[in-house]
């Protein structure tokens, strides 16, 4: 259930990022809401597969960084997570591109974050 539950707040912040950052498609070409739909969710869920594998990674590397800017590098870190989004969903056919990797992908993330952090305020955690 609180598998479903990170889907779901994924879906929802990537798709308002996608309203609110001019620079980011997701499900433009699809004409229905249900295509629309399962474009969201199955963007959410390579989202969330790149977070749990690469982001890790990532962040370990980057400590430094992260460590130097008092914690704003990680805006870049999630901004990276993006791109390897959009490059696994554009070679399994999914409807998800960023323009500019600086300013769109950086403001979708921090747009993300946000969604995501008051949603998982707002939702239940499984606890």
């Amino acid at each position: 259930m609180n598998f479903l539950i990170r889907v779901a707040i994924n879906a929802v912040a990537l798709w308002v990022a996608a309203l609110v950052v001019p620079g980011i498609d997701l499900a433009e070409d699809s004409s229905t809401w249900t295509s629309k739909t399962v474009t969201v969710v199955l963007v959410a869920l390579v989202f969330g597969l790149v977070n749990a594998v690469i982001k890790p990674i990532a962040k370990f590397f980057s400590f430094p960084f992260v460590v130097l800017t008092l914690g704003l590098f990680t805006f870049v870190i999630n901004a990276f997570m993006l791109q390897i989004t959009e490059w696994v969903g554009s070679a399994i056919g999914l409807s998800f591109s960023i323009q500019h990797f600086f300013w769109d992908a950086v403001l979708a993330a921090v747009v993300i974050t946000l969604v995501s952090w008051v949603l998982s305020v707002v939702l239940p955690d499984g606890d």
